[in-house]
């Protein structure tokens, strides 16, 4: 067994570990934390294959922005893990089905012969840079694509914007603009209000005993 293959198991058994962990941990952090795991992991692995720019898309994507948005997501909301972990074991049959069919599919395909004919290169591919080859193929064939792509990702980002400073009844917004323009006037008032006789009389006497007590000192 050489280091390559040593490798390949080694990143592969953190990976399914990882994945196993993230849809039985009880804390939905530690859940995160596991798929962060499993992404890196995918990434070792797509660096075994050479695909040294999807490894590193991986990484910075899904790692570096996406799952530490879920991070904070998750911290902030402060999800009742037990209400949600209801009906887990009820479904985990259905679930356990699923999952094999999905695996069985995964092994018909892969144990065809053909995917023995895809170790060896094609004429002229192991010449070629993967990234210059996908950079080529990005804005070449699948320019308008990706640019389809972009506009519809920029119009959810907006729309995302617009639904979270949209006016709402049950929510406290503060005007600064007002605040700022807000003139001394405003803020307070002095009302002069008059004083009855009596009143008079016991505020006199108040300040007579007070004015007696500090002369006593």
């Amino acid at each position: 067994m050489d280091a390559k293959t040593l490798l390949f198991l080694i990143f592969a058994g953190v990976l399914l570990l990882a994945a196993l962990r993230v849809i039985t941990a009880r804390q939905p952090v530690h859940a995160v934390l596991y798929l962060v795991l499993a992404f890196v992991s995918a990434a070792c692995l797509w660096m075994l294959l050479q695909a040294e720019f999807l490894s590193i898309v991986l990484v910075l994507v899904y790692v570096g922005a996406v799952m530490v948005l879920f991070l904070f997501v998750v911290m902030m909301l402060d999800l009742n893990v037990d209400r949600l972990r209801v009906g887990f074991w009820k479904h985990l049959p259905v679930a356990a089905v699923v999952g094999v069919l999905i695996a069985l599919q995964l092994a018909l395909v892969l144990f065809q012969g053909r995917w023995q004919q895809m170790r060896e290169p094609g004429p002229g591919i192991a010449t070629v840079n993967n990234i210059e080859a996908l950079g080529h193929l990005t804005f070449s064939e699948y320019v308008y694509p990706l640019q389809i792509a972009g506009t519809i990702l920029l119009v959810a980002i907006v729309a995302a914007i617009a639904l979270t400073l949209r006016a709402r009844k049950d929510s406290k917004r503060q005007d600064v603009g007002r605040q700022v323009r807000v003139r001394r006037e405003e803020r307070v008032r002095l009302v002069d209000m008059p004083v009855a006789a009596d009143n008079r009389q016991d505020a006199d006497a108040v300040a007579r005993r007070a004015g007696g007590q500090e002369h006593e000192k």
